[in-house]
């Protein structure tokens, strides 16, 4: 009985000395496994004499119950220690801070802000939206615009142009919003005020270029419209988009094949502290052209020259953008670059307004 014990306490030492359950079931397999040492004794009894087999037998089954309990509940001890190390090495910091929903961390690109802002100023003024393809014909981009042929805005090296198709017919990329004012007065019968905002394309890429970018035109056709009519729409414009009590606009004869007689627009600035603000200082800065419809673009258009007569101006979107807002650069407005965007762009519901403020 003195090997039983001894047994007894050496299988009781590993039960309780195993750290994890790998180690706790290599003691049970030692000693209760087909070869364990508590099997093999429970293997000789049948050797043994009938009353040394209901001796010995009952003290081997009860050293297997008392083994067999201890591994239970050895067992059952590590398993709630596996967990607590689990839980602890898992643990989820319910105190950190909500992620912030995407209505609180996207942003309108400031481009897509400026022409909500003109939709909002030319709306008040009575003018409506017009819009046309991004890919239009030689005829509507030049031709009924007056321009010449051999003009040099046609040449490839300013003009992305498509290869011919079966027809002989050369489209392009449309290089200003133009197309649209030719569109509009084909289809829509005098008197016309619209604004044509969009995309326009041509070979250039700087600072202050880029081969896409964003324009405005606007058109006034009606029998009395004039130049002073043009003045007082601009500045009314410009005042209410700039959010300036007021401005000077320096006008200067210039040429463009639509319009006759034909100006560019300067803009009263100050550019103190390498800072422009609008409506004072000494300085001036070129801001748009502008100027008459020419008569041949209205006979072009179906409109009768001598019953009608308009006016017409044409900006950059990503100038006029990059002046109010103070971008220094072009390039970084079509790069997608997230930071960028999280610094300049618009919280989606700051929708612009006249009453509310444009870019309040």
């Amino acid at each position: 009985m003195s090997d039983l014990q001894a047994l007894e306490a050496e299988t009781l030492g590993a039960v309780a000395a195993a750290g994890d359950e790998a180690a706790l079931e290599a003691v049970r397999v030692a000693a209760l496994g087909k070869k364990g040492s508590i099997s093999a004794l429970l293997a000789t009894l049948g050797k043994m004499s009938p009353d040394e087999r209901k001796t010995a037998g009952a003290a081997i089954n009860a050293l297997k119950d008392k083994v067999s309990e201890a591994l239970g509940e050895r067992r059952t001890v590590l398993k709630e220690k596996a967990l607590e190390a689990r839980l602890a090495s898992e643990t989820v910091d319910v105190t950190l801070p909500v992620r912030e929903a995407a209505i609180d961390t996207g942003r309108i690109h400031p481009i897509s802000q400026v022409m909500d802002e003109l939709t909002a100023i030319f709306a008040d003024l009575g003018f409506s939206i017009a819009e046309g393809p991004d890919v239009e014909s030689d005829d509507y981009n030049f031709t009924k615009l007056n321009f010449p042929e051999g003009h040099p805005a046609r040449e490839m090296h300013d003009t992305f142009f498509f290869n011919r198709d079966e027809n002989g017919e050369r489209k392009l990329l449309r290089t200003h919003t133009s197309p649209v004012q030719v569109r509009t007065m084909l289809k829509t019968k005098p008197p016309i005020r619209v604004i044509c905002p969009g995309r326009t394309y041509r070979c250039d890429s700087d600072q202050t270029h880029t081969p896409m970018f964003h324009q405005v035109e606007g058109l006034v056709i009606d029998k009395k419209a004039n130049l002073g009519h043009l003045k007082w729409v601009l500045e009314e414009s410009c005042k209410a988009f700039f959010e300036v009590p007021n401005v000077k606009m320096r006008f200067r004869p210039s040429f463009f094949p639509f319009t006759e007689p034909s100006m560019e627009v300067d803009i009263q600035c100050s550019r103190k502290g390498g800072e422009i603000r609008f409506g004072e200082g000494d300085d001036w800065l070129e801001i748009l052209g502008c100027g008459m419809v020419h008569p041949n673009v209205l006979r072009n258009c179906g409109v009768d020259p001598d019953e009608y007569q308009g006016f017409a101006w044409g900006m950059g979107i990503d100038r006029i953008a990059m002046l109010k807002y103070g971008m220094p650069d072009l390039r970084p407005f079509f790069e997608a670059d997230v930071r960028w965007l999280s610094h300049y762009g618009f919280r989606p519901l700051d929708f612009p307004t006249l009453a509310g403020g444009l870019s309040a």
